[in-house]
């Protein structure tokens, strides 16, 4: 039985323990020379990390995936001991947590970006199929489905935004009242990350003003929930 454990490099091993220990993790080694090194862990979560002095967090690209049986509890748990420790759920910069997600390849996930830099990639599997959904041609569902994998998936905040803003000026087609507030929703979100706070409540006061049904409330839970959080 084989095992794959990430090795993530950070620029100072201790604010990466720092941080982890307040999501939960215990560190069960650490060296400090010759090299920096350190392992953390968490119920089948194990993380190595070792510190290099010309690394750049904010340039980052290391990353991994952590498979989950309870992603909702898993992200409850992380946001509460984010709150606990801070003040605040962070949600831009370094380190952040961002939205739980269901996303167009069978999985609901969440990332967290540590100090580092390094992005956790953590979600269930919803779908037995894995490949990426086709996008969907009709224009409000094909902005979502764009707008949505660049934000939460490859992190390309500014890119979401852009499609997001034409689907809103689109003139010739209305989108459906779920579409428009998931759309509000996710520019609101967008912008709070990348600062745009004038841009975000004026997304959170447009999301906040639609009226659902019932059922199309339970169609956007997430999306419902984020808005509060948003607004809160």
């Amino acid at each position: 039985m084989e095992t794959t454990i990430p090795i993530l490099p950070c620029r100072t091993i201790q604010s990466v323990l720092d941080f982890y220990t307040v999501l939960g993790f215990e560190v069960t080694f650490q060296q400090k020379s010759p090299n920096p090194y350190a392992v953390v862990e968490r119920g089948g979560i194990q993380l190595h990390f070792f510190a290099l002095k010309q690394y750049e967090p904010a340039e980052a690209y290391s990353t991994c995936y952590i498979h989950t049986d309870d992603v909702d509890g898993l992200h409850e748990v992380f946001r509460a001991r984010l709150k606990a420790a801070y003040g605040k759920i962070p949600t831009r910069g370094l380190p952040r947590i961002g939205p739980l997600k269901d996303t167009s390849y069978g999985m609901r996930q969440f990332l967290v970006t540590d100090p580092g830099g390094n992005c956790l990639r953590i979600g269930q599997q919803t779908s037995q199929d894995q490949h990426h959904r086709p996008a969907p041609k009709e224009p409000f569902a094909r902005a979502l489905h764009y707008a949505s994998l660049l934000a939460d998936s490859k992190e390309d905040l500014a890119g979401a935004a852009k499609i997001i803003d034409r689907a809103l000026r689109i003139e010739d087609e209305q989108p459906t009242p779920v579409q428009l507030l998931r759309l509000f929703v996710l520019r609101a979100d967008i912008a709070g990350r990348l600062g745009d706070e004038d841009t975000a409540r004026s997304a959170l006061t447009r999301a906040a003003a639609i009226q659902l049904t019932d059922k199309e409330r339970e169609s956007v839970r997430d999306d419902l929930e984020r808005l509060e959080e948003l607004g809160a």
